[in-house]
């Protein structure tokens, strides 16, 4: 009886669920293209989803929290721009600096989303739509749609870097990237937070019922200012890995990315609604993304094809996810009924 009902829990997991779609999707793709499942490919790949993979923990801690931020790429490409015109103009050949000073400013832009979201009770959807807008705008405005190039050699090195290095029959190096580094203590402390400090609990519990959460004396101007001021600055984070990955700094670069993040979260399991999501299901949603992104490229669909299959698998997610709170919201009401 016991072993049942662990079965049924854990067969409610939308984790295990990805799990098993990722393994045959790169099956079928590992069996259309043998390229796929090779080593290289699948450091690359791995590389290449760090960036959208740390923004997704940003959303999903908003996700928890009953919110949805869509300003998360105006946030990261502002503080780009920022470090790449202070440490280019003013000779800074640091990567400490680099790395702190996108995450300093993502953090102030995420504390006046946070406040703006707070005071005006305005959704936050509607609040960061207009902050994706004006943030952009002024870059883009400042900037002149300047490129930056010529960064520091330190820099331009830094990506190089791998955790664990190997040597192909060719003779060239590849292997886990630095970039996966970051990623990965993000989602370690991210996991840690949420499941193990006290901060962590109050963001489930406001994402489940703002007003019982208010009731249990759970001071939600904290909450609103932790999670949005979370997400800025690991936004300014992902800024750092998306310019290490292109090597140039671009003000356009970065927004219009949203639909990627935004998928591999509810994908992930977290909630439109708020109070649940899982650091394990969103890196299982980054992956999926990243592996469908990277079998239509392998399979030469063109590039516009790729939006639309993003976009219907967000619908898909989406529709699942109000299908499961009708079939729970139906199985909590027959439970009182006599």
């Amino acid at each position: 009886m016991l072993s049942n009902l662990r079965l049924k829990k854990l067969f409610r997991h939308t984790e295990l669920y990805l799990l098993v779609v990722l393994i045959l999707l790169s099956a079928l793709i590992s069996f259309l293209n043998p390229r796929f499942l090779c080593s290289e490919n699948l450091f690359d790949l791995l590389r290449v989803s760090a960036f959208i993979g740390i923004l997704a923990l940003g959303q999903l801690i908003i996700l928890i929290s009953g919110g949805i931020d869509v300003s998360f790429t105006a946030v990261a490409a502002v503080p780009q721009y920022i470090m790449g015109f202070v440490i280019v103009q003013h000779h800074i050949d640091s990567i400490v600096v680099a790395i702190l000073l996108p995450i300093a400013i993502g953090s102030v832009l995420g504390l006046f989303n946070a406040f703006l979201v707070y005071y005006t009770k305005v959704h936050s959807v509607i609040v960061t739509i207009a902050t994706l807008n004006v943030f952009h705008g002024m870059l883009v405005f400042l900037s002149g749609g300047r490129w930056i190039h010529n960064l520091p050699v330190t820099f331009r090195n830094f990506s190089r870097i791998k955790l664990v290095e190997l040597v192909n029959e060719r003779g060239v190096s590849y292997g886990l990237s630095v970039l996966v580094g970051f990623w990965i203590l993000t989602a370690l402390l991210t996991w840690f937070i949420l499941r193990y400090c006290a901060i962590g609990r109050k963001v489930y519990a406001v994402g489940g019922n703002p007003e019982a959460a208010r009731r249990a004396g759970i001071n939600i101007l904290r909450v609103q200012l932790f999670v949005f001021t979370s997400m800025g600055a690991l936004a300014g984070l992902a800024s750092f890995v998306q310019a290490q990955l292109a090597q140039i700094i671009q003000p356009n670069a970065i927004v219009g990315r949203e639909l990627d993040i935004l998928a591999a979260a509810i994908l992930g399991g977290a909630s439109v609604y708020g109070g649940s999501g899982s650091v394990f299901g969103v890196i299982l949603g980054v992956l999926l993304v990243s592996v469908i992104r990277n079998s239509l490229i392998l399979l030469r669909i063109p590039a516009y094809w790729h939006q639309v299959v993003i976009g219907l698998i967000v619908i898909g997610a989406a529709s699942l996810m109000a299908y499961q709170r009708k079939m729970r919201d139906r199985r909590a009401s027959g439970s009182v009924v006599v």
